[in-house]
């Protein structure tokens, strides 16, 4: 079995107080999960009568609807953050300083806007001609692509900075110019690196598609808001709807290491040669 290089393998004893502390800390979770549902049971949230609406072919559509909803949000947000962050993340690494200082500012001052703050500034300045619901719904939109833009911006240009220096060398030596090398050879690798950190930031901005609820429910924010006034069962929704957002992120994270596994490769452990010296050798 190959040595780790970075630590001593663990010995009897520490392997013992590992596999102790594993045991301890799966009991400790199960009893707060028993708590957790005894309580829910005490409560009565467990009734029949509260989860009739998830098994309800009207209510399903509208829960599926609203999922729809959500997913569309996430995606054209995503598609719009796509294009800013290979914009200003190119342009960040451009040589003009006319174009470099603009990028620059941009990504700065949208990494640090609070999302929510941009929200509602787009709900009420540019979408305020709308209806409300589909104000609400362009405003996550806007936001979400404005904000992950910015920080797929900084990923670009990681990832671009990322490439052996080599390969622009090379380019540059056969005769291509900046623009050549940077759409033929570097960003082609850099998208390769970048593909974990892109679907994380997908993750994020479905998420981020709740914080709309704090100006005007839309999609599976709306679903908590409006179920529960008709069959007061607000932990049986939100269960739900959490249980939704999280299938949603499994799905997305799974594709995430697949396309690592198919484009980046799997990582491979280290593993140190060792060699035997021979038999009478002396050592210094």
């Amino acid at each position: 079995m190959p040595a780790s290089v970075l630590f001593d393998a663990p010995g009897p004893k520490t392997r013992a107080r590992h596999r102790l502390y594993t045991v301890l800390a799966v009991l400790v979770l199960v009893a707060l999960a028993a708590i957790v549902l005894w309580r829910l049971y005490d409560a009565d949230q467990f009734a029949y009568e509260k989860w009739e609406p998830f098994l309800t072919p009207f209510y399903i559509q509208a829960i599926g609807e609203a999922w729809w909803q959500t997913l569309s949000m996430a995606g054209l947000a995503v598609l719009g953050a796509l294009v800013i962050g290979f914009v200003f993340g190119v342009g960040k690494l451009s040589d003009r300083a006319w174009v470099r200082w603009p990028c620059w500012l941009f990504v700065e001052f949208f990494r640090a806007l609070p999302v929510i703050m941009l929200m509602v500034f787009c709900f009420y300045t540019v979408f305020g001609d709308l209806p409300i619901s589909a104000a609400a719904y362009w405003a996550a939109v806007l936001a979400l692509s404005l904000y992950n833009g910015a920080v797929l911006a900084e990923i670009c240009r990681a990832g671009v900075l990322a490439v052996p220096k080599g390969q622009s060398e090379a380019a540059y030596a056969i005769g291509m110019r900046k623009t050549q090398t940077m759409n033929l050879i570097l960003l082609p690798q850099a998208v390769r690196i970048m593909i974990p950190a892109i679907i994380s930031q997908c993750v994020v901005a479905l998420k981020d598609t709740s914080l709309i609820l704090i100006v005007v429910p839309v999609g599976l924010t709306k679903i908590p808001k409006q179920l529960p006034q008709e069959f007061q069962n607000v932990v049986p929704t939100v269960i739900v709807i959490t249980a939704l957002y999280v299938i949603t992120n499994l799905i997305l994270t799974w594709i995430a290491n697949y396309l690592q596994k198919k484009l980046v490769g799997e990582k491979k452990v280290l593993q140190v040669a060792t060699t035997t010296m021979p038999t009478g050798a002396t050592t210094l």
